[in-house]
């Protein structure tokens, strides 16, 4: 077998117990910001190969949730360290950024990679039409909140609280639902359309690990992205006045960015091997996880565990960026092909968010 050289990014992964050390020694929340942030990426790499061999073996629609709901653990437990210290703001700002970052910068960097290599990529339209669905929802279940608070004047302030608790519950059973149809009743509308899983690993190389290795690894390796998420959460707010950043640039970009660096670096691998199926399941399927599953569950956490109640009511321009981003990923998703230039279209609006709300003044 012909091996193609592919560089290592484990060498970074040094940065994690350098990371550790400038925490608790007290060192400036600057750097062991940007040093936790990068020390995730390695981490991220390790998810995705373990996901990548487990999805040979379970299939690309289970596999995708896989990678999802462990990449997601990243944004569940800063959620919830943000909470902890009362920091709702970039509560909502890193779940605002990491739906965003998945239905843009991720998807939109997968379908690039891929489309430089392939002049045309198809994958199961009814799966993706569904995924898109499964979206626009969640885009209603954040919409609705802000359009209730802004709306209605100052006497909906007392309610929004129990608003935002019975919206969370109708989104959780919507996304129960959602994975009873996709792993159940209805998986044939999920099967791939690419080249058969098995042949992932042998395309790296490498063996593929085995089903207990795999887990192991994805388990040691989320624990230790929730260890350096936890880090990362300690040290943002001094970073960001370090750096003459908002709280909510911080949210929506940086901290997103990191906590999306499982799903980025697997939806590129992917689609770089033409398996746009479980590349868009697992940008798409984060987002849905994110906007139905994360969000409910802090909402919920937050009202009976927490120190600080969350809500559902996000700004008008985190409301509009979401609604904006949604439809462009419905469209892109819905003929069942893609293309470098629809790649480069998501990471367009990607940046021109991005430009926004770095100047918004938060």
């Amino acid at each position: 077998m012909n091996r193609r050289f592919r560089p290592s990014l484990d060498w970074l992964l040094a940065l994690v117990p350098a990371a550790v050390v400038l925490h608790y020694a007290g060192v400036s929340d600057t750097w062991t910001f940007f040093v936790a942030c990068v020390a995730i990426v390695p981490l991220a790499g390790w998810i995705g190969r373990a996901t990548e061999d487990l999805a040979a073996m379970i299939g690309d629609g289970p596999g995708a949730l896989l990678n999802a709901t462990f990449g997601n653990a990243a944004e569940l437990i800063i959620g919830w360290m943000a909470l902890r210290h009362g920091l709702i703001a970039v509560v909502k700002a890193s779940l605002t950024g990491s739906i965003l970052g998945n239905v843009l910068l991720v998807l939109g960097a997968a379908i690039l990679s891929g489309g430089v290599r392939y002049p045309e990529q198809r994958f199961n339209r009814s799966g993706a039409r569904s995924q898109a669905t499964m979206l626009l929802l969640a885009a209603i279940g954040l919409i609705m909140p802000a359009a209730y608070h802004h709306l209605g004047g100052r006497r909906v302030a007392l309610l929004e609280g129990s608003l935002s608790l019975a919206i969370a519950a109708v989104l959780l059973a919507t996304y129960c639902l959602g994975l009873w149809f996709s792993l159940r009743t209805h998986k044939e509308l999920f099967a791939g359309c690419g080249p058969p899983p098995k042949t992932a690993a042998a395309d790296e190389g490498r063996t593929p690990m085995s089903r207990g290795r795999a887990l192991a690894v994805l388990l040691a390796a989320t624990a230790l992205v929730a260890w350096l998420s936890e880090i990362l959460v300690a040290s943002v707010e001094e970073a960001a006045h370090a750096l003459g950043m908002t709280d909510v640039f911080i949210g929506v970009i940086v901290v997103a960015i990191a906590g999306n660096a499982a799903e980025h670096a697997t939806a590129i691998l992917l689609a770089r091997k033409n398996r746009m199926d479980l590349a868009l399941g697992i940008a798409l399927g984060s987002s849905i996880q994110i906007a139905l599953l994360v969000a409910p569950v802090l909402v919920i956490a937050s009202h009976f565990f927490g120190p600080t109640p969350l809500d559902l009511v996000f700004s008008l321009p985190e409301v509009l960026a979401v609604a904006v981003s949604v439809i462009l990923a419905a469209q892109i998703a819905g003929d069942g092909a893609s293309n470098w230039l629809e790649g480069v279209q998501l990471l367009a609006v990607y940046a021109i968010l991005g430009i926004v709300f770095y100047f918004y003044p938060g």
